[in-house]
């Protein structure tokens, strides 16, 4: 294979494009399918050359406002997450169309349709269009790598941060992709010409929002002269197409010796509207094939369409949730279904579960057997692998909602009155954001029991590092816990009825309490036994 070309992951492809424009900055939290941009940009050679930052931040939100102070200095910076990280950083995501970028600033969703991974399915394009920020969509692998360079030019043009919005597919899919051979310098410290902007005092955003919209408008310019949005006729007008991202993948997938229908690729956001109004006024019907949600289908179609002329994922001639793939595509081009191999009984399917020897197992064995002597315990668990511990065989969870939100629903229970009532988190996910519920609770001593499950590191998504490894005691005492109701033990079975007789104890008291139960994830400890 030729030097430039590399058999890349979507994720890795965006990573290596970045690196290649200049890049000086990587912000991230862990979280799938976005996990592999970061690991891809620690291990480079010329990001390590370069010495690149490439930490992990505590969470998505002081990932966005690091990589927005990199901007602020003139330098290229990028932040990714995946689609729900979008929620924790849509403070500072939003106002950043209000203060713009000044070093060129990509915003990486990674959106999960199906939810292999995820609590739903949402789309980070309606993210973009609430913020008025341009968004890209790679339809595949090569569109990744080029697009690093492209988002960079245009935020630093029109200076403001750019979306870069993949999809697990394209994320977790290898394909070739050549590459730039010598790496673009990084740049030089610049500061924004004007500073007011990035001061959003009321008196500067009122004169600044006017500004935003307009440039909205241009931006909507520069879609209907992007690179990576066309217009393609086709002889039969029966039809025209709307494809978008990975969508088009599939569409041309099913049409390896061209499309009949006129196509329009949209890979840029805001919607080229001049390259849609062509499409619409030329054909009969018009298909939207989008991945996500029916963002582009919605804006055809207008509150009040009746015509019937858009189908989509609203009509159900797409499937209304779930992952596109080239055979609902087949099926919503009317195409006969390409003949279906069997299910392979090699490798049969099996329920997730947790590892062999993993602490969490422990934690589980021990809190099931004192819940066991309560009527109605409630246990609100968190985002982890630890998340397992709903399914059999422990069934030890009630709920899960979002990152954090065990120590805070558990405190609402008590206030209800609930009793025990008992939260279960990780340590990242404690230092993601455990720790403001934890105040909360200090702060009213809510009778409440927090374990955290320190495995000492973000173990769902590989074994990154985990903030909080080696503070988690200080930042609980920081935090107001008393001394005497913060517990540490490890996690091992010879300590059964000691983590039992904690439990017991810590859930009988009338106030907040803590216990960490810690033991090194069994994947991450076999990792570095080897690297030793």
């Amino acid at each position: 294979m030729e030097k430039n070309l590399q058999m890349l992951l979507g994720d890795e492809a965006l990573a290596l494009g970045a690196i290649n424009a200049g890049l000086s900055g990587m912000y991230a939290y862990p979280g799938t399918p976005s996990t592999e941009i970061t690991e891809f940009i620690q291990s480079h050679p010329v990001a390590r050359q370069r010495h690149i930052h490439s930490h992990w931040s505590s969470n998505e939100k002081t990932a966005m406002e690091e990589a927005l102070g990199m901007s602020f200095c003139g330098k290229r910076a990028m932040v990714a997450m995946k689609h729900v990280g979008m929620n924790v950083c849509a403070d500072p995501f939003v106002n950043s169309a209000m203060t713009g970028a000044n070093g060129g600033l990509i915003v990486v969703a990674a959106d999960d349709p199906s939810m292999h991974s995820s609590q739903n399915e949402q789309d980070s394009r309606f993210y973009a269009d609430f913020a008025f920020i341009p968004a890209l969509e790679p339809s595949n692998q090569q569109e990744a790598y080029d697009m690093a360079s492209y988002a960079f030019i245009l935020s630093e043009k029109f200076e403001t941060p750019v979306m870069m919005r993949l999809v697990t597919r394209l994320s977790h899919s290898r394909a070739v992709v050549k590459t730039d051979t010598v790496p673009e310098s990084e740049k030089d410290l610049t500061y924004p010409r004007s500073t007011a902007q990035w001061v959003l005092m009321p008196g500067n955003s009122r004169k600044r929002y006017p500004v935003v919209l307009k440039q909205y408008e241009t931006l909507a310019e520069a879609s209907e002269n992007s690179p990576f949005n066309s217009f393609t006729d086709g002889p039969d007008h029966s039809m025209g197409i709307i494809a978008s991202g990975i969508a088009y993948n599939y569409l041309m997938e099913n049409y390896p010796d061209g499309c009949p229908y006129p196509v329009v690729k949209i890979s840029q956001y805001p919607l080229p509207v001049n390259m849609l109004k062509k499409l619409y006024d030329s054909c009969d019907k018009i298909l939207v094939l989008e991945e996500g949600q029916p963002v582009i289908e919605q804006k055809m179609r207008g509150l009040l369409d009746t015509t019937g002329k858009i189908l989509g994922r609203f009509t159900g001639r797409v499937p209304r949730t779930g992952e596109l793939n080239p055979d609902n595509v087949r099926a919503a081009l009317g195409l006969p279904p390409l003949p279906v191999n069997a299910p392979s009984q090699v490798v049969m399917p099996r329920p997730p579960a947790l590892c062999q020897g993993c602490s969490h197992r422990d934690v589980y064995h021990a809190l099931n057997e004192v819940m066991d002597g309560y009527p109605a315990p409630k246990v609100f668990g968190d985002i982890g692998c630890y998340t397992l511990g709903w399914l059999a065989p422990f069934t030890a969870i009630d709920a899960v909602v979002d990152m954090g939100a065990s120590i805070t629903m558990a405190k609402g229970a008590a206030d209800a009155g609930q009793h025990p009532s008992v939260a279960v988190i990780g340590d990242s996910t404690f230092t993601h954001s455990g720790m403001t519920g934890l105040l909360d609770a200090v702060n009213e001593n809510s009778p409440i029991t927090v374990i955290i499950s320190d495995n000492l590191t973000t173990g769902m998504t590989g074994g990154q590092d985990s903030q909080g490894t080696g503070k988690l005691e200080d930042i609980c005492l920081g935090l107001g816990v008393k001394e005497e109701h913060l517990k540490t033990i490890d996690a091992l079975p010879k300590n059964h009825q000691e983590i039992v007789n904690l439990i017991k104890t810590e859930v009988e008291y009338p106030g907040t309490s803590v216990i960490i139960i810690r033991r090194e994830c069994i994947q991450t400890a076999r990792r570095h036994a080897k690297m030793k």
